[in-house]
């Protein structure tokens, strides 16, 4: 045997959203604060037991790669405890209770934008777009038009 041990890092509290994107689904309900779970891969998708969780908290502006950083950071934070913690982690793990309730791939598609709805209602959205890999759009008339979503800072006057 190669391992004893495969860890993975998932975003969310399982086993509530197993699955595809979790963060990216949180934001889009307009989550303030999103679980990161350290759990040990078994058979099942995202199943296996939970050694260690925390919360990385959000203000509802932050767009994708502001909340990827924060999540990066959370998942460096947990593995670096559980390499401190090691056996004790190991023993400590928990099995994950509940209903398991399942994410699905996002798809391009998905960035759609709706023109006849307001902005505020879509903004969770344009928040969780990636401008390269899923671009927003909307459809008007006879055409697709991309839109790219980029913070600028504001600008006293």
């Amino acid at each position: 045997m190669l391992h004893r041990l495969i860890l993975v890092v998932h975003e969310n509290a399982l086993p509530q959203g197993q699955g595809w994107s979790p963060m990216t689904w949180q934001v889009l309900k307009d989550a303030s604060s999103i679980p990161i779970t350290l759990f040990e891969a078994v058979s099942d998708l995202d199943a296996g037991p939970i050694h260690l969780q925390q919360q990385i908290a959000l203000q509802g502006h932050e767009l994708v790669e502001v909340a990827r950083a924060l999540q990066a950071q959370a998942t460096l934070e947990l593995c670096l405890v559980w390499f401190d913690r090691n056996q004790n982690e190991v023993t400590a793990a928990q099995p994950q209770h509940g209903e398991a309730i399942r994410y699905r791939r996002r798809h391009p598609a998905d960035t759609h934008l709706d023109p006849e709805r307001p902005l505020a209602e879509q903004f969770n959205l344009l928040r969780v777009v990636d401008n390269q890999r899923y671009p927003a759009f909307v459809h008007w008339r006879a055409w697709r038009i991309v839109l790219q979503v980029q913070p600028e800072p504001l600008r006293s006057s």
